[in-house]
């Protein structure tokens, strides 16, 4: 505590001498004791310089949360009330967790569990799926698929063939695409239609433009109340973002 103190007054002291010197008009030698004396501080305290990186870093992460928060408001419509993704979990839940998704994502895979435990320990969740299709042909062509599911069998539907395709391994063809809207109990010709219908690609349009707003552009990315989380979470991470942001 004592060195952190002595810190903060010498880099308040030095800052103070900064901006009482004229550096344009610093002799060579006025110029040379500054620099050996900033260089003699740091070499007794090289602490200084992990200490000022921390505090880079904490006013960067400080100021990052707030452009995010302000993201989300100014797009708060779209992102929890657009009309057209699918939405589960608990409909009338005190907090929403946003996920945009692309099924051949490995760490979406692997958040599915995730989420799945997360809503089954806190049954007071609203969820809300974003298809993102990003990593190429098969990507987009499951995303097609499950909005078509949703469009012509709903939400359980929907939800059903989202899990399927999370654990598809297999290239999505018509063969498999076919097996699984009969599975589903859905008329596979209705599907593979509806799956080229102006509606699912201006779903998967609209989620692009939206993403593109947000600055996200990897999957998996989750909104939870007020914040952005990128990439794969721990269970326990979510649980407490989500306490944090109900005392808001």
């Amino acid at each position: 505590m004592y060195k952190a103190l002595l810190t903060s007054i010498f880099l308040f002291a030095f800052s103070s001498m900064v901006i009482a010197l004229d550096l344009n008009n610093l002799t060579n030698t006025d110029r040379e004791v500054l620099q050996k004396e900033i260089r003699r501080y740091i070499l007794e305290n090289p602490d200084i310089i992990f200490e000022a990186a921390d505090l880079v870093r904490k006013r960067e992460a400080a100021i990052e949360i707030l452009e995010d928060e302000e993201l989300i408001k100014s797009n708060y419509e779209d992102i929890f009330y657009d009309n057209y993704s699918y939405v589960g979990g608990n409909l009338d839940g005190d907090i929403t967790l946003v996920e945009f998704v692309d099924y051949k994502c490995s760490y979406c895979r692997k958040a599915a569990e995730i989420v799945r435990e997360l809503l089954k320990e806190d049954d007071n969740i609203r969820f809300i799926v974003k298809e993102f299709p990003i990593l190429g042909e098969a990507s987009l062509t499951t995303s097609k698929f499950a909005i078509a599911v949703k469009n012509i069998g709903g939400s359980e539907k929907y939800k059903l063939a989202h899990e399927i395709l999370l654990t598809l391994t297999a290239e999505p063809n018509e063969i498999y695409l076919r097996r699984i809207a009969t599975e589903l109990k859905l008329d596979p010709n209705e599907l593979l239609k509806e799956m080229k219908s102006d509606a699912v690609l201006k779903e998967i349009s609209r989620t692009a433009e939206l993403a593109k707003k947000l600055q996200i552009s990897g999957t998996p990315t989750f909104i939870l109340g007020s914040q952005f989380l990128r990439g794969f979470v721990p269970l326990e991470m979510l649980l407490q973002v989500a306490q944090s942001e109900r005392k808001k």
